[in-house]
Formats: C-alpha cells, sequence, structure tokens
C-alpha cells in the first residue's frame, strides 16, 4: 500500500531503464542501472517526499563511425516518489560500475503522537482552598 506510487513510477520509466526496489523491516533500496553514469555525473536528491536521480553518461563515436541508430539516452532524469514511511532525509547512495543503490530508511518509532490538551481554566487554579486536593496530578 505505501509503495504503490513508486511502484508506478517505476513502471513509467523510460524502456532503456532498468530498476529494482526492495523492502526490509528496517528501509528500501532502489537500484537503477545507470550504464556509463560515475559519481561525478550522477546526483540523487531527496526532496518534499520524492527522491530525484539525475544521471548523464558519456558516449563516444569511435574514429570514423557514425550513428545509424542511436536508442541509447544520455540522460536520466526521474523523480519518484518516497513511500509515506520512508526517511529521505536518512537516504544514502552508491554507484558501481553503473549501478545506482539508493538506500533509504524507514522512519523510526511513532510517527504520530498525542497531543495535550489543556484546560483553559487550569491557570486560574491558585484560586481554590488551599487545603484542596490538586486534581491536575491524576
Amino acid at each position: 500500500m505505501y509503495m504503490s506510487a513508486l511502484r508506478d513510477a517505476l513502471r513509467d520509466l523510460p524502456d532503456a531503464v532498468f530498476a529494482d526496489l526492495l523492502e526490509s523491516d528496517d528501509g528500501y533500496v532502489l537500484v537503477v542501472d545507470l550504464p556509463g553514469a560515475t559519481a561525478e555525473t550522477t546526483e540523487v536528491l531527496a526532496e518534499d517526499g520524492r527522491i530525484v536521480i539525475e544521471g548523464r553518461r558519456d558516449k563516444g563515436v569511435p574514429e570514423g563511425f557514425r550513428y545509424v541508430s542511436e536508442d541509447r539516452p544520455l540522460f536520466l532524469d526521474a523523480e519518484l516518489p518516497l513511500p509515506v514511511d520512508a526517511d529521505g532525509s536518512g537516504a544514502d547512495a552508491e554507484i558501481d560500475r553503473g549501478v545506482l543503490e539508493v538506500t533509504i530508511p524507514k522512519r523510526t518509532g511513532d510517527v504520530s503522537r498525542t497531543i495535550p490538551v489543556d484546560d483553559a481554566d487550569e491557570g486560574d487554579a491558585d484560586s481554590g482552598a488551599a487545603g484542596s486536593p490538586d486534581e491536575t496530578d491524576a
């Protein structure tokens, strides 16, 4: 359920881009094939509940040759939504031989909290009898 938007976005990547998504109890790993890309030509950014990946590969043309068909893109520019339980601020990325791995931890602890509601009249508690029990300690 949490990952449906991310899975849908991965399906929408160009056909030439191959990606896997893995999940554990502690986090997610996004693996993207970026042949020819290096750490210097790849940028990964976590912002506004999304992972933005920009990768660039260098392609050379041997001397005396020209393109008859060119289907390998030079750039990948992808914005992928993070699962709601992912902590983008703790993400880490590395690239090895053109394979990018983005590790995204899950949020630890309960993401919701109970907000105490104070009674506006409690500030007037000093006006009560001096010997009365304090009911705010309950």
